[in-house]
């Protein structure tokens, strides 16, 4: 850790410091130099070697949402890792489709919080995916409230603005996806927030929920045969 944050093992949204977003609550499965890019695409297509605990797989099928929210800084095309690695978005929109080929969503929520952030889901072109962005092409994105104590902002603005409409809500939420963009004021982002919804069929967002995809409750389903992915008890 450093020495000069009085706020170890803490993260923050606001300057008061009320609410730690990196609290006991929060399960984090992938951390620190394990964070590469390498690891998101095996996440993302679950390709692990064998040892891999359950905890760090994402274990979907055709009937499963996911919201995939990436943010930190980045540049047209390209998001960066650690300061030494970047996604590129052609890497992200082939990793998708092979997610499609292998029947491992029904639908995605792709959020990209970064400079030009739209350019992350510009060579998308696989069915089922909705991107939301902070910026468009050409436009930078900003980060928001300088704690002096640490010396650092808490949060960029398109996270804080999304954390402070999404934290009031619960299940059964009746919110949708356009009351989340249209939240979304350019004046206070200082970009401009952007919509992809040519992939995305289910429409209009009015009657998507915002709970198909944050804090969703999974609808079960039963069946008569055996799970497929069951391996058996080994003694």
């Amino acid at each position: 850790g450093n020495s000069r944050n009085p706020y170890a093992g803490e993260v923050f949204n606001n300057l008061d410091h009320k609410i730690n977003l990196y609290g006991d609550d929060i399960e984090v499965d992938y951390r620190g130099a394990e964070v590469t890019v390498e690891s998101l695409l095996r996440v993302l297509l679950n390709r692990h070697a064998p040892e891999v605990p359950r905890s760090k797989r994402l274990l979907t099928d055709s009937g499963s949402n996911i919201l995939l929210f990436l943010t930190g800084h980045g540049g047209e095309d390209f998001l960066k890792f650690q300061d030494a690695e970047e996604i590129l978005s052609k890497d992200i929109a082939d990793a998708v489709a092979q997610m499609h080929m292998k029947q491992r969503y029904n639908e995605i929520l792709f959020i990209a919080d970064t400079c030009q952030a739209s350019s992350l889901f510009s060579h998308l072109y696989t069915p089922g995916v909705l991107g939301l962005a902070s910026s468009a092409v050409g436009e930078s994105s900003y980060s928001h409230l300088v704690d002096r104590q640490v010396g650092v902002s808490v949060a960029d603005r398109f996270s804080y603005y999304t954390h402070t409409f999404t934290e009031p809500l619960n299940t059964s939420s009746t919110v949708s996806l356009q009351d989340l963009f249209d939240f979304y004021q350019p004046g206070l982002l200082k970009s401009t927030p952007t919509l992809r919804t040519d992939l995305f069929h289910r429409a209009p967002l009015n009657k998507v929920l915002l709970t198909d995809f944050f804090g969703s409750v999974p609808k079960v389903v039963l069946i008569d045969e055996a799970y497929s992915d069951f391996k058996g008890i080994q003694q």
